[in-house]
Parts: structure tokens; C-alpha cells; sequence
């Protein structure tokens, strides 16, 4: 089959999505990397976790990437004494009608933000489990739908720092990506200081509506993926799971996570194709959260970024495709 760009393809959101990536860029300096997969992740319906230390811009970005869209948006500050009721909603008894209601949580949104995810107990932390997999919240026996789109951008600060509770395994799975903003550059952090007003900037304004993502997720869904592509995911994936320093290899759920950003990012960067360089650079963010390693490498090699790593050597020893 002939390969073509998107722009062949009937005018959906495309001509807003180099124009909803410009905005952000303005937000987030330069980090274009880092703007450019969060729009992956949204074009393939996952859900984005921003790892870092305080004060590098974690919430800015998800804060300019919902506004960005026209769609319903709440923050929730995950703190220890939250319960899952706060997340999900309650059931309440109400007398002038004499039967119970449900009075929905923060979760029913198009975005939710759950700032320092990792500052909330394991239970509450549960309680997104099934809303992230299933885009449902059940409560006593009954089931609601969440709205769609539905991303959950979820901070958290490295697992070293005080008052923190691990994500568990379960959890993390549940991420399509995992970022990790850095320092800015020099340049990049001057524009920051002349930018001081604590405000995001008028550049994160809405530039699509919750009809645009969805036209654009399916186009992603379109995506073209050669058969020898799909061979090379299973390759690397395969490579995690026998690697002698990787306890837990990558799951199916994290394997169709790979295919998917896959395709959004081809629809990001105009094709309908994908290319093994789009696996390259998606492999590493979608594997890095998903893996475990084991107990003697841990001890040995006290560094956060033991995981990107070994996945990099990986890629170096897996045949890529013509």
C-alpha cells in the first residue's frame, strides 16, 4: 500500500494540532520533546505520569495541556488523609427525596490532574484503577460512565523524597508514558525568569474541543504499522523480560502501549505510516515505569535512571527493521 502524509487525508484536527504543540511550546521551554509525547499520549488515549523533582514544571504542563482543550477540567492535590470517596464520589441519603443519590467525585472530567500523586495513601491511590482501565467508577453495585475523552495527568516526585508512598506496579501499568521534565537550559530558564508572574501564560489558550481529540485519536487508531514493526516490538519486549538485571518485564498491557503511542506519533508528525524510529523514541518513555529491577542491581546501582538504561542497551542489541 502506497504510504501517505496526513495531509492527504480528509481535514480533520490536523491543521490544530501544529498549532495546539506551538502553544504549549510557549508554556514549556524548551522542552519540545517532552510537549511533543504528551500530545502522544492524549492521541492515544493513555494517561500521562510526569516524574521530577518540585519546581520544574510538572504541573504547568499538564495545567497548559488541559486548558488547551475545551473540555471540563478539575486539579486534585493528593495529600496523606485522603480518602477514595474524595476521588471517586459518595452515595448520600437525601430526605426531601427520600432515596440515595450519588454526587460524583473529581474524577468525572475530561482532564483530571492528580497533583503529587504519590502523597496519598495505596488505597486512595486504588481508587483511579478502575476509572484509568475501564473509563468507569462503580460505587456500591453501580457503574458510571466517565466522559471522553478521559486523561488522567497524574506528578509525583521521585520515591526518595520524605512523606511519598510508592505507586505500586498495578498502578504504574496503567501509565502510557512516563516523562521526565530535567532542568531547562539556560536560555530557556532566562525566558522562565522574565516570565515570573506565576500565571500561565496567554498562550495556553483552548485551541481544540473534546470533538477534535476524538477525530484525531482515530486517526491515530488508522495508523499504518508494518508487520516487521510489530516483530521488532516483540523483539524488545521479549529482551526485558529474559534480561538478567530486570526482575519484571514489560507486560502484554505495556506491549499495546508501545503500538499505540507508536501510531499517535506518526499522526504528530503528519504520516500514516509508522517507522522504527518512532519505536526508538517512544520505547524507553512507555517501558522505563513498567519494568522492576531486581533486588542485587538496586542495591548496587542507587540511581533513578537504572531502567532507561538497561532499555537503551536493549535497543542497541535488537535488529531493526529495513
Amino acid at each position: 500500500m502506497a504510504q501517505r502524509d496526513i495531509t492527504d487525508s480528509p481535514p480533520v484536527a490536523t491543521s490544530k494540532l501544529s498549532e495546539l504543540e506551538s502553544s504549549l511550546g510557549q508554556v514549556i521551554r524548551g522542552k519540545a520533546d517532552v510537549v511533543r509525547f504528551s500530545l502522544v499520549c492524549l492521541l492515544a488515549r493513555g494517561h500521562l505520569l510526569l516524574e521530577d523533582v518540585p519546581g520544574v514544571g510538572k504541573t504547568t504542563l499538564a495545567q497548559a495541556l488541559a486548558k488547551s482543550v475545551q473540555c471540563t477540567f478539575h486539579r486534585l492535590q493528593f495529600t496523606s488523609d485522603m480518602l477514595p470517596s474524595d476521588v471517586l464520589g459518595v452515595t448520600i441519603y437525601n430526605a426531601r427525596t427520600q432515596a440515595f443519590e450519588f454526587k460524583q467525585g473529581p474524577v468525572f472530567t475530561h482532564f483530571l490532574l492528580a497533583d503529587e500523586i504519590n502523597r496519598t495513601t495505596p488505597k486512595t491511590q486504588s481508587a483511579l484503577l478502575e476509572a484509568m482501565n475501564e473509563r468507569q467508577v462503580t460505587i456500591d453495585g453501580c457503574s458510571y460512565s466517565l466522559p471522553e475523552p478521559f486523561m488522567v495527568i497524574a506528578t509525583q516526585n521521585p520515591v526518595e523524597h520524605h512523606g511519598t508512598y510508592p505507586l505500586p506496579e498495578s498502578q504504574l501499568d496503567r501509565f502510557l508514558l512516563r516523562l521526565r521534565m530535567g532542568y531547562p537550559d539556560p536560555a530557556s530558564e532566562r525566558e522562565i525568569l522574565r516570565n515570573s508572574e506565576g500565571r500561565l501564560p496567554a498562550a495556553a489558550r483552548s485551541v481544540l474541543d473534546a470533538d477534535d481529540i476524538t477525530q484525531l485519536q482515530g486517526l491515530a487508531h488508522r495508523v499504518t504499522v508494518d508487520e516487521s514493526l510489530v516483530d521488532y516490538m516483540m523483539a524488545i519486549v521479549q529482551r526485558t523480560r529474559e534480561h538478567e538485571s530486570l526482575s519484571l518485564g514489560v507486560s502484554p498491557r505495556g506491549a499495546q502501549a508501545l503500538y499505540r503511542a507508536t501510531q499517535a506519533l506518526a499522526v504528530t508528525e503528519g504520516r500514516e505510516y509508522a517507522i522504527p524510529d518512532d519505536v526508538k523514541r517512544l520505547a524507553v518513555p512507555v517501558f522505563a515505569h513498567r519494568v522492576v529491577i531486581n533486588t542485587r542491581v538496586a542495591l548496587a546501582q542507587r540511581t533513578t535512571d537504572v531502567a532507561e538504561r538497561i532499555l537503551q542497551e536493549i535497543l542497541t542489541q535488537v535488529e531493526v527493521p529495513l
